[in-house]
């Protein structure tokens, strides 16, 4: 691996020169938003929100009577979550060139000094981590977990290292969740694991799928993901493995009523069913992005779910 400060000055100056009508189209607030990775923030405040809800849900406790730990809880874990994803944008900007997703980061133009960058995402950690602690200890240090996770098992060493990165990655995607409940309840219950298991579950299938439609950028960078170790044919037999391996999981819920049972168990199966019919289609690229977009609205349903039918 080529060192990575040289190759990061090298990256600024090119992106002084010749990326300035990439510049000219960015503002300052957009870059921020890509430094934190903005959609990641998004998506796990969902899961964070349902876990925070169910907590008080199965406590018996008010939702309006516990805005503040809401608030606390929302926040904190928005700031630690952005500010891993900074130091990942840090680490990785010797590869990101090399990604047409991510070639037009700001820490590849160059318009924000790398070390600004790290300093960015270790402040928003810090703040975040200060906001968790006005809720539980527990969810803090599932908080810092999380981080650590993310910025040293996955970003710093398994990322470029292992085929089973995405594995790993998946524990600190699975972590929001315990975040919510715990900032509610500190001694965590069979509920709050159980989202914990299904967000880990999701994420392999999710981002193989991903893997396979950028798989050439992965390669060229040097990432060893599974499509471009293994090959497409082995990575949709994962895929099927790891939804397969969704289908028992609404029985972990069962607190949630038959309807939630029911819809938790169709969408798996709807899974599944695309999954299988993947292999009459014979442009697998196509095939991997409808298993991506399904695991898109998979993720974003099941959860709205759970706490749609609490207030039934």
């Amino acid at each position: 691996m080529p060192n990575s400060k040289a190759f990061g000055e090298a990256t600024i100056e090119n992106g002084s020169t010749g990326l300035n009508s990439h510049l000219v189209k960015t503002t300052m607030w957009k870059d921020f938003m890509a430094l934190i990775k903005i959609g990641i923030v998004n998506s796990n405040l969902i899961t964070t929100f349902t876990g925070i809800w169910l907590a008080l849900h199965f406590s018996g406790q008010s939702f309006l009577n516990n805005l503040d730990i809401v608030l606390f809880t929302v926040i904190g874990s928005s700031l630690i979550i952005a500010g891993s994803c900074s130091i990942n944008n840090y680490i990785d900007r010797d590869i990101d060139p090399l990604m047409e997703r991510t070639k037009s980061r700001p820490t590849v133009t160059g318009k924000i000094v790398p070390s600004k960058v790290l300093g960015l995402g270790i402040i928003l950690i810090a703040i975040g981590t200060i906001f968790l602690l006005f809720t539980t200890v527990t969810a803090t240090v599932i908080g810092l977990l999380g981080v650590f996770s993310y910025v040293v098992l996955y970003s710093m060493w398994s990322k470029r290292q292992l085929v089973s990165n995405t594995i790993i990655g998946s524990i600190s995607g699975a972590v929001p969740p315990l975040i919510g409940w715990a900032a509610v309840d500190g001694n965590l219950d069979i509920i709050a694991w159980s989202l914990f298991i299904i967000m880990f579950i999701w994420q392999p299938p999710h981002f193989y799928a991903l893997a396979m439609r950028r798989v050439e950028e992965y390669r060229a960078a040097g990432i060893p993901m599974l499509p471009v170790v293994k090959g497409f044919k082995t990575t949709k037999k994962h895929i099927l493995v790891w939804v397969a391996a969704l289908l028992p999981t609404p029985l972990l819920l069962t607190s949630l009523g038959i309807p939630f049972l029911i819809l938790a168990t169709v969408l798996n199966i709807g899974w599944l069913v695309l999954g299988i019919y993947g292999y009459k289609i014979k442009d697998d690229i196509k095939w991997a992005k409808l298993m991506f977009v399904y695991s898109l609205q998979y993720l974003t349903i099941i959860f709205v779910a759970m706490v749609i039918v609490t207030l039934i």
